[in-house]
């Protein structure tokens, strides 16, 4: 785990790569809980830990990378930025699940808390990437 602290390096950033399996959601999940209970930012975990482990889940199941990236940026006092990235440059779109479909729900789960989200084609591949607020702004 790399973590910088502000005042030496710009923004304090959590990165690193994972082997792209289905146990990487919850080893990108441990250590973004990690990173922001050293950063202060407990109240920001629970919200984290789900948008990591459904854009780390996506990337997974929907390319054929070796590894994926996640990195973690503090943005602003109460703020960060989560971003994964992964091989395809297939934009991800939220679904439009019924309400018998078991799958599907991930990205509105982003939408939902995160105060924004969006994609970068990059070379490579693509950012998934979510914003999150401490400050009551979803």
């Amino acid at each position: 785990m790399t973590t910088t602290t502000a005042a030496s390096a710009g923004p304090q950033r959590y990165q690193e790569r994972y082997p792209a399996r289905p146990e990487a959601a919850r080893r990108a999940r441990l250590d973004m809980a990690s990173t922001l209970k050293s950063w202060g930012l407990v109240h920001l975990i629970e919200g984290a830990e789900q948008v990591v482990t459904e854009l780390v889940a996506n990337a997974v199941e929907h390319t054929d990378a070796a590894t994926v990236g996640v990195s973690l940026i503090r943005t602003g006092e109460e703020a960060v930025r989560i971003v994964v990235t992964d091989t395809t440059r297939v934009r991800p779109a939220p679904a439009e699940p019924s309400q018998d479909d078991e799958n599907g729900r991930g990205l509105l789960l982003v939408e939902a808390l995160a105060h924004d989200w969006g994609s970068t084609l990059v070379h490579g591949g693509k950012q998934v990437w979510a914003e999150l607020r401490g400050n009551g702004m979803a």
